[in-house]
């Protein structure tokens, strides 16, 4: 497949505005601003692209689901705050297509008549957004701002960190400059989002695939997809492969073919035990499932969820359950504090595991495991708990055996072997 999103990622300088147009780049903006908006969502919904943040929702439907008719003044940000673990597809837009973003930006910025826009980067990406704003600069001097209702102002805002922020309505809370916690839905933030206004979320990934569906059409974009998937994706691969990155790929390719022939396999001495797909706040893919095609619905099929496309490899050196400590410390140090559940939850789901995998946990406490997760999830406010709750609840079907071993001996037995 031609390089459609990474074209651009080994030149010298992404941000070069004349190399970006020499290659075809704000063609799609050239159509999309002769066209009426309501065409343009309609080309984006046969498109089928989705949201590549996590969820999967189909952008040209969530876009027509806000309504022609919101009142003025309306907005839009990039959710660029890519803090999941294990994903970093985003980072590689932002430092090697961000004239895909800005244009993607201005596509949808027309198509949802917004005259204010923002995109959103996460704080440790700071040195992208550098980037960014050059080649944000260049557009603004090129007069590529000037949509048909108005120039759009557009803003980089470079986030103070902490993973809730990505989450859809935390993220209008932090650029307002308030504490970023989610917030309580309905109203939703399509009717009631930024300063209270009709405001519409879409991750890097989704609004740099619009240039391309708007130059080339929607029956080009989905040709790019096999096994049932549509477009391209960008999935990154994080752990002892041979060839850890990001590769640009036809959606639906299959985990086999991610794995061991773009990412080369595993390091020598090594052996592929099991993967979390879709960053961090995913169930296990095991091997019977390695050739699933990567796309939403097939991944969904097999129990597990696509999320960001970002592969967290176990071998057969690392001990699951310490995986699980610390796949479950972060979400625990994460967690916003708002809700009970997630508050206190968390850390003692922390707390167990680390008891567990010092070898001082019992049956007993690998049973309050499953029970707290059958309670936390479905009394959390937010999305944060029950993703992290996917990784452990699936961990502790997939290597019941290493739990049970972990409680027999009294202590780590990966660690024995590897001393």
């Amino acid at each position: 497949m031609e390089a459609v999103l990474s074209r651009h990622f080994a030149d010298p300088d992404p941000a070069d505005l004349q190399v970006y147009r020499q290659a075809g780049g704000y063609a799609g903006l050239a159509r999309a601003i002769e066209m009426d908006p309501a065409d343009i969502i309609a080309e984006v919904e046969k498109s089928g692209l989705r949201g590549c943040g996590g969820a999967g929702f189909p952008t040209g439907l969530k876009w027509r689901l806000r309504g022609a008719d919101a009142p003025q003044p309306r907005y839009l940000v990039c959710n660029l705050d890519e803090t999941e673990p294990g994903s970093i597809k985003d980072r590689a837009l932002l430092f090697g297509a961000p004239h895909h973003i800005i244009e993607g930006m201005l596509i949808a910025a027309h198509a949802l008549g917004v005259s204010y826009a923002v995109i959103f980067v996460r704080g440790e990406y700071a040195a992208g957004a550098r980037v960014l704003e050059k080649a944000l600069h260049q557009a603004r001097a090129a007069g590529l701002l000037r949509l048909p209702d108005g120039d759009l102002r557009l803003d980089i805002h470079i986030s103070l960190g902490r993973y809730i922020c990505g989450e859809d309505s935390a993220i209008l809370n932090a650029i307002e400059g308030k504490r970023a916690n989610p917030r309580k839905k309905p109203p939703h933030i399509s009717q009631q989002g930024l300063w209270q206004q009709p405001t519409t979320v879409n991750n890097a990934e989704s609004i740099a695939h619009l240039p391309g569906i708007l130059a080339h059409g929607a029956d080009w974009f989905r040709s790019l997809g096999v096994n049932g998937g549509v477009g391209s994706k960008l999935y990154s691969v994080c752990g002892p492969a041979q060839r850890p990155g990001v590769f640009e790929l036809p959606m639906g390719t299959t985990a086999r073919e991610i794995l061991f022939e773009h990412a080369g396999g595993m390091q020598e001495g090594r052996n592929l035990r099991a993967v979390l797909p879709g960053g961090s706040s995913t169930p296990f893919l095991m091997p019977e499932h390695f050739d699933t095609p990567m796309h939403f619905d097939a991944v969904a099929k097999v129990g597990s969820r696509l999320g960001t496309g970002g592969f967290i490899l176990l071998d057969d050196q690392q001990c699951p359950v310490d995986f699980l400590v610390a796949t479950t410390r972060f979400f625990a140090r994460e967690s916003c504090g708002f809700c009970t559940p997630c508050r206190e939850g968390l850390p003692y789901l922390r707390w167990l595991l680390e008891r567990i995998e010092a070898g001082e946990g019992s049956t007993e406490d690998i049973d309050t495991l499953h029970h707290l997760g059958g309670q936390i999830a479905p009394n959390s406010f937010c999305a944060l708990a029950p993703g992290a709750l996917m990784p452990v609840l699936s961990g502790l079907h997939a290597f019941a055996d290493d739990f049970q071993a972990h409680v027999r001996l009294g202590h780590c037995p990966y660690r024995e072997s590897q001393s």
